[in-house]
Order: C-alpha cells, then sequence, then structure tokens
C-alpha cells in the first residue's frame, strides 16, 4: 500500500515540531553562552605608565646613558615617588645586583657601572615593573562550578626595567620581561565538590 499523503493537521503538526526542534536548540545555545559568561575572569595589573609591552620597551629604549636627567624621568612618567611599579635601589642593592665575579675585568663591565662603582652612594637605581595579566576561566559552566574540570586562561605580558642613576644624571638602563604570557591551567578533579573531602581523608588514614 502506499503511504497517505499527510493531511492538512498532519502537514501543520510537523511544520510546528520543526519549528519547536530548532528553537529547542537556539534556547540551548543561547543558555550555554550565559552559562559560559558566568565564569569568573580576573584581572592582575602592576600599575605603570605605559599600556603595552612595546609603550615599555620604546620608553627605556628612548633614555639616552648621561644625558637623560631625572627631571626628564618623572616627565615620562618614571618617578619612584608618584609610581608604586617603582622600587627605589640603594647603592648596596646595585652591588650586590651588578657586581662582577672575579672572571669579569672591571674594563670589560658597561661604563656606567664602572661609573656608579666609583661615585659610591652617590649612585643609586631604580627597578620598574610593570604588567597587565587577565586570567579567564574557560570550559564547561557546570563541569566548573562542581570542580570537576577548571580550566583557566592566562594572557597579558609583564615588563621589568633597572635604571641607574648617578648625580640625577642616568647612567645606564636595562631592560627584559614577557611579551607575551600565554598560559593554560588545567585542574581535573575525578570526585568533583567531593575532591577536598576525598582529600582530607586520605591525609587522615595515612597518619
Amino acid at each position: 500500500m502506499f503511504a497517505q499523503p499527510l493531511s492538512i493537521p498532519s502537514a501543520r503538526l510537523a511544520a510546528f515540531l520543526r519549528r519547536t526542534r530548532r528553537a529547542a536548540a537556539f534556547l540551548a545555545l543561547l543558555s550555554l553562552a550565559a552559562c559560559q559568561s558566568l565564569l569568573p575572569t580576573a584581572r592582575e595589573t602592576t600599575d605603570g605608565p605605559w599600556e603595552t609591552y612595546e609603550d615599555a620597551v620604546a620608553a627605556i629604549e628612548a633614555l639616552v646613558p648621561y644625558r637623560t636627567t631625572m627631571a626628564d624621568l618623572r616627565a615620562a612618567g618614571i618617578d619612584p615617588e608618584t609610581t608604586p611599579s617603582i622600587t627605589n635601589l640603594t647603592y648596596s642593592d646595585l652591588i650586590a645586583r651588578f657586581s662582577p665575579g672575579a672572571a669579569v675585568r672591571p674594563e670589560d663591565l658597561d661604563r656606567g657601572l664602572r661609573d656608579c662603582f666609583m661615585a659610591g652612594k652617590r649612585c643609586r637605581g631604580m627597578l620598574v615593573a610593570a604588567s597587565k595579566i587577565r586570567q579567564r576561566r574557560v570550559g564547561n559552566f557546570w563541569a566548573d562550578t562542581f570542580n570537576f574540570r577548571r580550566q583557566t586562561d592566562i594572557t597579558g605580558w609583564r615588563f621589568n626595567a633597572t635604571i641607574i642613576v648617578v648625580d640625577d644624571v642616568v647612567v645606564f638602563a636595562v631592560h627584559g620581561g614577557q611579551p607575551t604570557v600565554q598560559d593554560r591551567r588545567v585542574a581535573r578533579n575525578p570526585l568533583g565538590p567531593l575532591q577536598s573531602f576525598g582529600e582530607a581523608l586520605g591525609s587522615q588514614l595515612a597518619k
């Protein structure tokens, strides 16, 4: 026997079911996106005068030894009095950080370092640190919420520089850091919310 064509009510029902399935799929995707947005994010920022790693590098490389003054540094936003990310270094700190070993001859040192060591307490330094780090939890909302699996993506940059000054004139500057931070941390807990209880119980039984 040949299948009978759908009656008008049956055709309407089939169309209704198709629309319902599409709506349910759309709501599921919308719910998933909403759950993703509920995962926590965090920012770790060391206050500094620069918005990007490239800005920080350009600022330090613009310093000209024996020409750049403390007034120039302050005008560029590099001021230990107003910038919390700058640490003052004493002459003793600089000796501990840059003093050459027995295998290095004093004449092989950078001129700025030699002049600093000869200047004694007239020499001082600044340790500049700047960073912008973002931590964002990604993955399944329910697995994260109930502590079965937590994935954190870490992105951003870190920068550091050392500036040495003798008599308010920059004699030495060097910089380094991490221009691109891109890490991922994944924690898996088979017991989910009971994981900490299981670990505590295991440690008690091991005693």
